[in-house]
């Protein structure tokens, strides 16, 4: 096959497509989609199915238990060449994103999915709903065109949001047999792509005291509130500008009354890291901050709800972000890579070794805010960068 001109094919069919493009966003910007809500993140979901079978793409069901389903949009290999393997099976050249978003039941009939100025705004609109159309087109123009160097898989998960806890092990299963993982966040408002980021876990801690009258009773009392203080203090000195690692209690609640001393107490840990040793080292500390009693006579525990590892780029990353460099520019993009605080599932492929680029969706900004916008005139070049990088790899060594 010449690659040459199917690589030109694919780039001029999707420099048809930014209205098709815009359609199938506005359609599930309009659909709630909140990681809470599974039925309307499968509903999501069934746009992208629907999708995908129109253009003769088989999709694959992984059900989800209590958050969205997991899709899997399967490309086989057509082409004649041999097919690179990872284990025992062929590597799968995997485009991966999200469907849920962090906004409350009801939020696209406030702010329904509109374009002002060259930008779309709407919930979710960029985090990361353009992601997930562009990985859509972009598998639509391998079945119409071919030439991908090997079987291509559209990964489309429903709870990554709140850490991905159903949808973790389907991630890292297609990561340990994925050849790269390019992962459709939005590109950052610099127009970069992430090449690096934090990980977090995220935990409650609850704390029990015992009720008494504040007035009347005082000294038979014993403040969960006044226990949670402490704890507080103590976590928030284990931030380490330096090492990159942050702790920040972000919620809090508590007590009964205010003339009760207060018999409970929760608080709710962000911890981030960049190095993943750290990771264990951090919440080791974190645990004997809960098992210690400041106050005495409190108790109380500590429980893991999310959880996402770093991203960290080895030699074949490094060498996959080069390449998508070289095909970025060729779509008129200058990408630089970036690191990013914040989480993402990437960090989950790359932790079973797949080579993996984040945010390489068309450019957004404000995300999680109702000011979150993207950038309309992104969609084809990002698209397009994305075609090229994977009609490459065989020439980067991947």
């Amino acid at each position: 096959m010449n690659t040459e001109s199917t690589e030109a094919k694919i780039i001029a069919w999707l420099a048809t497509q930014e209205q098709a493009m815009l359609d199938a966003l506005e359609a599930m910007v309009n659909t709630d989609g909140g990681s809470y809500d599974k039925a309307g993140v499968d509903a999501v979901g069934q746009i992208v199915k629907d999708f995908c079978e129109s253009h003769g793409i088989a999709v694959e069901t992984v059900r989800g238990e209590k958050f969205g389903d997991c899709l899997r949009a399967v490309l086989p290999h057509e082409g004649s060449g041999a097919v690179r393997t990872r284990g025992n099976q062929a590597a799968n050249i995997v485009l991966m994103g999200h469907r849920d978003t962090v906004f409350p039941k009801g939020e696209p009939t406030r702010r329904p999915f509109t374009i002002k100025g060259g930008r779309a705004y709407g919930p979710g609109v960029a985090d990361m709903k353009a992601g997930l159309v562009m990985n859509m087109f972009v598998l639509a123009a391998f079945k119409k065109f071919g030439g991908a160097p090997g079987p291509m898989v559209g990964l489309f998960t429903g709870d990554e949001e709140i850490g991905s806890p159903e949808g973790r092990a389907v991630i890292e299963e297609e990561a340990r047999g994925a050849r790269v993982v390019f992962n459709s966040e939005p590109g950052r408002a610099t127009g970069n792509v992430v090449t690096g980021r934090k990980g977090g876990v995220f935990s409650i801690f609850e704390i029990e005291g015992k009720a008494a009258h504040s007035g009347g009773n005082f000294e038979a009392g014993i403040s969960a509130i006044g226990e949670l203080a402490h704890k507080i203090v103590a976590i928030h000195a284990l931030t380490d500008l330096k090492r990159g690692i942050t702790l920040n209690v972000g919620l809090v609640s508590g007590g009964q009354s205010v003339n009760t001393v207060a018999p409970s107490a929760t608080g709710q840990i962000d911890l981030r890291y960049v190095n993943p040793a750290d990771r264990d080292e951090i919440m080791g500390k974190i645990h004997a901050i809960i098992e210690k009693s400041y106050v005495p006579g409190t108790k109380a525990k500590l429980t893991i709800k999310g959880e996402f590892l770093p991203l960290t780029q080895d030699e074949a990353a490094a060498r996959l972000f080069a390449m998508y460099q070289g095909a970025a520019k060729d779509a008129g993009l200058d990408v630089k890579p970036e690191f990013s605080g914040g989480c993402a599932d990437s960090g989950f492929t790359a932790a079973q070794g797949a080579p993996t680029i984040c945010s390489v969706g068309p450019v957004g900004g404000l995300a999680h805010s109702p000011e979150e916008y993207l950038e309309v005139a992104s969609f084809v070049p990002r698209a397009q960068a994305m075609a090229r990088a994977v009609l490459r790899l065989e020439s980067a060594g991947l």
